[in-house]
């Protein structure tokens, strides 16, 4: 339609906005592949879509699994029970970002700019 777009301009009717009628529309050439090669490109895109649905499906049932690991590490880690080979299976998630060490620095981050007197330099801040 694009690269048509003048002539399709011409083929206009009207006054001060012209206007393109039924007939006009449908005497614009569209090209389009064969019935075949259009129901292969439709097959396609639907085993796309169902492999994507797979994926999101697999995607959630991860992040359901790490959340609930990370909250049961958490959990014994607060209670006293993370032994050694606990730690050792799941370093990357008590490490970093989710270190105790980093928890406890966000914590007293969060607590020093809930302070009357931190609030006020924070607005002023932005």
């Amino acid at each position: 339609m694009l690269e048509n777009y003048e002539e399709t301009r011409k083929a206009a009717s009207g006054g001060n906005q012209t206007n393109l009628n039924l007939n006009k529309v449908r005497d614009i050439p569209v090209l389009l592949p064969p019935l075949e090669e259009q129901a292969e490109i439709v097959s396609r895109v639907e085993q796309l879509f169902t492999f994507a649905d797979q994926i999101e499906q697999r995607v959630k049932v991860a992040q359901a699994r790490v959340n609930h690991l990370t909250q049961a590490i958490r959990t014994k880690a607060f209670r006293g029970e993370l032994t050694v080979e606990c730690r050792a299976q799941n370093s990357d998630l008590i490490t970093g970002e989710n270190s105790a060490e980093a928890l406890l620095s966000r914590i007293k981050a969060e607590r020093e700019m809930a302070k009357p007197g931190k609030q006020a330099q924070r607005l002023k801040a932005k």
